[in-house]
Formats: C-alpha cells, sequence, structure tokens
C-alpha cells in the first residue's frame, strides 16, 4: 500500500510539472517578455517542419537555444530566442530588425518556402501565434507566370488584464513585400510593429481561445450527432444480435437438458458437442500470452490517457504533455504486461517463460523501434525538427533500460510465481476431434472482415476529427466524447467477438482461441485502411518524408489498436465460452 501511495504521488506531481511554469507570467510596464521562435514547414505537411533559422531571417545577436523537456523534443518543437522585441506594455511602430541584402540563394530558398506555403512558429509567453511568411499571385494560368513575394512587415497586437498578458495575434502587412520571383539579389528591411491593448479576459482562460474551434455549437452538433447515430446503429444490431442469441441459447439449453434426460447414447451436436475440446490450449501459446500481455498493458495506457485528458492535463498548447504522458505511463506499465503475459502462459502449461517475456517486451516495442529508427533517419536527411537529437534518444534508452525492461522483468516474475491455474468448466480429452469442412464464409478472414466492419462504424466519424487534429492543424478538446465513443468501441467489439465465437462452436470448430483475438483487433485493420481514404482523399499532405511517417506511425497505432482490442475480443470470448460450458453437464 505504501509503495502504491508512493507510486501516485510521484504521478501527479510529474504531471503538475509538466504544466507548471518557471515563471509565474507576471510583468512589470517594460519587462521583457519571452519570445521564441520554434519552426517553419508546409503548411499541409505537419510532420515536415524545420527550425526558424534554417531559413535566412535576421537572427538576433543574443540567439539563445532553450532548454525544452522530453515531450517538447518529441513533438519536434525547437524553440530559439526570436528577433523581435515585445516589452510589456510598450507600443512600438515599424521598428527594423535588420536591412540585408538576400542573395540568390537566399531568394531562392524564399521562394521554395512560399511556394510550398510555409508557416512560421512562435511562442510568446508561452501562447502559440502563427503566420505565413509569403504569398504566390497566380495571375496567370501558366505555373511560370505566378508571382512570389515574402512578407517584410509584421503586425503584433497584444492583450493584458493588468500585468499578464492574456492574448497575443500576429498579422502580416499585405503593402509590405519583397518580390522573389526572379534570380536576383534583393535589398529587404524586416520590420515590426507591437500594439499593446487591455482586455477584462481572466488569466485562467486566455487558453480558451484554442479549443473554442471545437467547441462551436455547429461542431458540438457534428460530434454528438455522431455518437447518437452510433450509439443507435450499434443498439439496433447489438440487440438483434442479442436477441437472437440468446434465444438460441435457450433454445440449447433446453434441447441438452432434455437429451440428458433421454436416450444416453444419442449422439450430441453442436457447441457441446466439442466440450472436450473446446478448452484445448491454442498453437503458438507463447506469442499468444505475449500478445496478451501487450494488449492488456497498452489497455491500461489508454484509460490512464483518458482519465489525464478528463481532468484538464493535455489543454491546448501544453507543449509535449501528451508525448511524456505516452513514455512515462508505457514504462510505468510494462510490469502488467510481464505480469499478465507470464501468468496466462504458466496457466497455458508453458515452461520457456523467460521467453515468453523477451517475447512480451519485444511484440510491440520491436516494430516501433524498427519503424522509429526508420522514420527518424529520414528526418536526419531531410534535416527536419522532427529527427531527434542524440541526447533525447539516449533519455528513452535509458527510460527503457532502467524503468520498462526491470518493471517488464519484475511483472513475470510476479506472474509465474502466481501459481494460478486456468479455469475451465470441462475436462479435455487426449486426442482433439476433427474439424468439419465449413464453407468459406466461415474461414478467418471473412470473419475478421465481418467482426472489425461494426466496431469500426461506430467510430468512423469521429476518426475524421482525430485525424485532423492529429496530422493537421485543428485542435481536438472535446475528450468526453471521445471517451463515449472508446466505450462504444469496447462495448461492440466485445459483443461481435463473443457472437461470431458462438457461432463457431455451434459449427464444431473448437480452434476459437486465436480466432476471438483475430476477430476483436481486426478493426485496427480497419482504421489502416481509413488511413488510405483520409491521405488521398480528406488531406493534402504530400511529399516522401510526410507520407512515410503518416503510414509510419500509424501502422504502429494501429497494431496498438489490434493487440489492444483483440485482447478484449479475446477476454469477453473466454468469459462467454466458460460461463455456456458451466451451464450445462457434460460427461
Amino acid at each position: 500500500m505504501r509503495n502504491l501511495s508512493f507510486f501516485f504521488f510521484f504521478f501527479f506531481t510529474f504531471f503538475a510539472a509538466v504544466r507548471s511554469d518557471p515563471s509565474d507570467h507576471r510583468y512589470k510596464e517594460g519587462d521583457p517578455v519571452p519570445l521564441y521562435a520554434n519552426k517553419v514547414g508546409p503548411f499541409h505537411n505537419p510532420s515536415e517542419t524545420y527550425r526558424y533559422f534554417d531559413l535566412p531571417f535576421c537572427e538576433p545577436g543574443d540567439l539563445k537555444e532553450k532548454k525544452e523537456a522530453l515531450g517538447e523534443v518529441l513533438n519536434g518543437d525547437r524553440l530559439v530566442s526570436a528577433p523581435y522585441k515585445l516589452e510589456f506594455q510598450r507600443d512600438k511602430e515599424l521598428v527594423s530588425v535588420c536591412d540585408r541584402k538576400l542573395s540568390k540563394q537566399d531568394v531562392a530558398r524564399f521562394r521554395s518556402a512560399v511556394r510550398k506555403d510555409y508557416y512560421f512558429q512562435m511562442y510568446y509567453d508561452d501562447l502559440p501565434i502563427w503566420g505565413f511568411i509569403g504569398k504566390v499571385d497566380k495571375e496567370g494560368k501558366d505555373p511560370s507566370d505566378y508571382r512570389y513575394f515574402l512578407y517584410k512587415h509584421i503586425h503584433f497586437d497584444v492583450f493584458y488584464n493588468k500585468d499578464r498578458v492574456i492574448e497575443i495575434n500576429v498579422r502580416t502587412d499585405p503593402n509590405a513585400l519583397v518580390d522573389l520571383t526572379e534570380d536576383a539579389e534583393v535589398q529587404a528591411e524586416f520590420l515590426y510593429t507591437v500594439k499593446w491593448k487591455e482586455t477584462n479576459t481572466p488569466f485562467e482562460k486566455r487558453m480558451d481561445k484554442y479549443s473554442q474551434s471545437s467547441s462551436l455549437p455547429h461542431h458540438l452538433e457534428i460530434h454528438w450527432f455522431s455518437i447518437i447515430n452510433s450509439c443507435v446503429t450499434v443498439l439496433l444490431l447489438t440487440g438483434f444480435l442479442a436477441t437472437i442469441l440468446m434465444r438460441v441459447l435457450k433454445n440449447d439449453f433446453v434441447k441438452y437438458a432434455h437429451d440428458e434426460e433421454s436416450a444416453e447414447d444419442q449422439e450430441e451436436t453442436g457447441w457441446k458437442y466439442i466440450h472436450g475440446d473446446v478448452f484445448r490450449f491454442p498453437k503458438f501459446k507463447s506469442l499468444f500470452a505475449a500478445a496478451l500481455g501487450s494488449g492488456t498493458q497498452l489497455f491500461t495506457l489508454t484509460v490512464f490517457i483518458f482519465i489525464l485528458a478528463l481532468v484538464g492535463v493535455f489543454y491546448p498548447y501544453n507543449r509535449g504533455a501528451l508525448f511524456t504522458a505516452l513514455v512515462v505511463i508505457y514504462a510505468l506499465t510494462s510490469g502488467i504486461a510481464g505480469y499478465t503475459a507470464t501468468s496466462f502462459y504458466c496457466q497455458l502449461e508453458g515452461t520457456n517463460w523467460v521467453r515468453n517475456l523477451l517475447l512480451t517486451g519485444c511484440l510491440f516495442c520491436g516494430p516501433l523501434f524498427l519503424t522509429f529508427c526508420f522514420l527518424n533517419t529520414v528526418a536526419i536527411a531531410y534535416k527536419a525538427t522532427a529527427a531527434l537529437p542524440f541526447g533525447t534518444i539516449v533519455v528513452i534508452v535509458l527510460i527503457w533500460s532502467l524503468v520498462t525492461s526491470p518493471l517488464l522483468v519484475l511483472g513475470g516474475i510476479a506472474g509465474k510465481n502466481s501459481k494460478a491455474e486456468f479455469q475451465a468448466p470441462v475436462r479435455t480429452t487426449k486426442y482433439p476431434r476433427e474439424i468439419p469442412p465449413l464453407p468459406w464464409y466461415r474461414g478467418t478472414i471473412p470473419q475478421m472482415a465481418m467482426a472489425g466492419f461494426l466496431p469500426f462504424s461506430a467510430i468512423y466519424i469521429e476518426l475524421y476529427y482525430i485525424f485532423a487534429s492529429v496530422w493537421g492543424h485543428r485542435i481536438y478538446t472535446i475528450y468526453s466524447i471521445l471517451f463515449i465513443v472508446f466505450i462504444i468501441l469496447l462495448i461492440v467489439t466485445a459483443f461481435i467477438t463473443v457472437a461470431l465465437t458462438y457461432f463457431q462452436l455451434a459449427a464444431e470448430d473448437h480452434e476459437w482461441w486465436w480466432r476471438s483475438f483475430l476477430c476483436g483487433g481486426s478493426t485496427g485493420l480497419f482504421i489502416y485502411t481509413y488511413c488510405l481514404y483520409y491521405y488521398y482523399a480528406r488531406s493534402d499532405m504530400s511529399g516522401f518524408m510526410q507520407t512515410s511517417f503518416f503510414f509510419g506511425y500509424m501502422a504502429c497505432i494501429c497494431y496498438g489498436f489490434f493487440l489492444m482490442l483483440g485482447t478484449v475480443g479475446f477476454r469477453a470470448a473466454l468469459l462467454f465460452v466458460r460461463h455456456i460450458y458451466r451451464s450445462i453437464k457434460c460427461e
């Protein structure tokens, strides 16, 4: 109990640290307020971002890099001091940052950035600000007739309440332009203007404007409509299936009870016929137990992330909080994976529990690590901020070595020593019965297609908003709706797996263990198919780096969903199978 209390104390202290800031955000007139330039990149390619001064902007004389937390680095943030000085409550008009001659190479780099619709991002007193670096005049139909311009004058409108900064907006002067169309040297003077205005908005609500887009009435209406639509569809279909299943089961129980009272030599049929094989342990039991362990860990991770989201940890632009939470919670929950996998493996009468533990540790982390190595190499080749520095990689390796692995081993030892036996209500025969020939639609792949479609249909509307947030510039803040959708997903996955397991057993096919896991996890395959649709039909992403990042990391996320929902499906099927065989008398 003492260890548990320490864990929760550490857990919430850690995330309190994530939310807090060294500064109290209070200033006097004339005090310098920190302004950091973060990154630039193509607007439609959120993963392809570069350091702000990779473009030849005016650099300040005292260029300093801001020390960042793990989550901020994973998020691709690379904050450096900006060339603009915005002192508290000090208006400025047409202040020159620098007057410089842009070489042909500088002009070509700026022109390429303007052509790709580059934006910049900065942080002022921890408030995010964005703007485009230039514009394209498409006067002629032919691209050769386009003209490219760079904005050289930035307006900062800052709102304050007493001694605190509340809001900042940035706009560019459409008349102050540098023509980049020709490959020639250009003289450019970069300017900025600052206007301070008073507001009554309290400091505690200064982040609300960033979440308003997802909380607008028409957005909320769409969200709630999607949930109601999902609930109605799911209730109708599950209710229909439940009615059929309950009626069929009732008839089965009556029939089998009648058979017991009649002639003892009467031949059994249906799922009772295979009672001696239904609890026969599956093939590849080590892999099966490892998949259950990994799936249980990912389920626990998801629940913890939802708890933190619902209590408000992931408020808009709490830089890197989500990535920090994912890394820390995954490391701390690895003991759950080790315990679940090893204890279940020992219940299945497995002997090499050490190999099973290694397999559990690598089952999800292995593909994720290989994907990361490839994508990080791509980011290094592009010189993008998505490339993790060597120090950050060392920190992650240390977390894995000093926290994840020891907890995994400790969980495995605890699972091995639990000495729990597998609870089977009927005895398993020595030799397995032959499975009768079945029609094609009772095969594994058609069953997976049927099992994955219903849960996916319950969540696909909400998927667009999630994708637009993760792979776009929308902000997702309605976590309560997302949590309801997640609960619906779990219920539907469990029920459809139970229904398909019953139909499989009724057809006298007793190899339901792997089938129930694959059917439960098949929603992950549908989500990855939706990735293809979203990339080509709903987004403007392009380029090798963005494409590889999108499909690479989405493959890992969908694989995680596969393991998690597969575990949910199998656990539900196991409860169901135990229940029905406990309810009848089998010799």
